[in-house]
């Protein structure tokens, strides 16, 4: 199996186009196209649905990204071994549109000359197992949620505190507001599907939740950003959260709100975590960098859980 076909494959289902795929990989667009058809005829199966939107992972995509992405780190672990003097520092953002991808890239216009690769993990317990074998180097995560303390050759400082924003749709009641308080939202339905139980987000919302007596639904399936976005520009009922860092893209015509929130404003807790052994000198000018252009943390009138590291 083609290992460049493979990575044409996961790009395409980190980015929802196959234009921003064709870019990332620096290969046209019709290159990308050619890739995926030969994957998919190979396998005997369709791994996207084609939208207007973009490209949308089918079943077996999703059965298939865990395995491509499996075999990507095979391929890096292999090249790794042998390449003499050092090997790229390799950092996970959780998702390439997030706040954590926003820092990673300043850092890679601060420090063009540090070779560097980007991964995206889904939950802590991958990512500080991936941390503890040498898979990578760096993870930003917020730490350390209720019942889930690092383990001790892990270590972490904070980062970012990024305040979230409320978006919503032309129709819905708050959208005309130039602010809202926290306690204007009681009593507004707030959707956000891509809460998984168990991740650090997860607690992060429960927390909120509790809190200020607020009411965030995490029903139905999580078709990802672009259905959410759909969903909430034509639900009048329906505004979800999202972080003011956050880099999403919807049409024009959606008349999305991007909201921010006071009294307090809550904010998203961002680290970033190593292994204290970790000899990657790069790792180093990461974190010298991340204290030197932090913004700064606990802002007066911010919130966040009880359960957030200080440091």
């Amino acid at each position: 199996m083609d290992l460049d076909t493979i990575r044409t494959f996961v790009a395409v289902a980190d980015a929802g186009r196959f234009q921003e795929a064709a870019a990332g990989l620096a290969v046209t667009q019709q290159a990308v196209s050619k890739r995926v058809a030969a994957l998919e005829r190979d396998l005997g199966v369709r791994l996207f649905t084609r939208t207007p939107r973009g490209a949308e992972l089918t079943i077996d995509g999703q059965a298939f990204l865990p395995h491509a992405r499996d075999l990507l780190r095979v391929e890096e672990r292999a090249v790794a071994s042998v390449r003499p003097g050092r090997r790229p520092l390799r950092v996970d953002v959780i998702a390439s549109r997030g706040a954590a991808s926003g820092l990673m890239r300043a850092f890679h216009r601060a420090h063009p000359a540090v070779d560097l690769d980007v991964v995206w993990l889904f939950d802590i317990g991958t990512a500080v197992a991936a941390l503890r074998s040498g898979e990578i180097d760096a993870s930003f995560r917020a730490v350390a949620a209720p019942g889930r303390p690092l383990p001790e050759d892990i270590d972490a400082v904070r980062v970012l505190d990024e305040p979230l924003q409320l978006l919503t749709g032309p129709g819905h009641a708050l959208a005309g507001a130039r602010s809202v308080t926290v306690a204007q939202l009681a009593g507004h339905r707030i959707w956000m599907p891509g809460i998984v139980p168990g991740t650090e987000w997860a607690a992060y919302y429960d927390d909120l939740v509790a809190e200020f007596g607020l009411t965030i639904e995490a029903t139905g399936p999580n078709f990802g950003s672009d259905a959410l976005l759909d969903t909430v520009a034509d639900t009048p009922a329906l505004a979800t959260f999202m972080g003011e860092l956050t880099r999403l893209v919807w049409p024009a015509e959606h008349g999305l709100r991007r909201i921010p929130v006071t009294a307090p404003t809550p904010v998203y807790p961002h680290s970033l975590l190593w292994h204290r052994d970790n000899p990657h000198p790069a790792l180093a000018t990461l974190r010298a960098y991340l204290a030197a252009t932090a913004p700064g943390r606990d802002a007066p009138g911010t919130w966040v859980p009880g359960w957030v590291r200080a440091d």
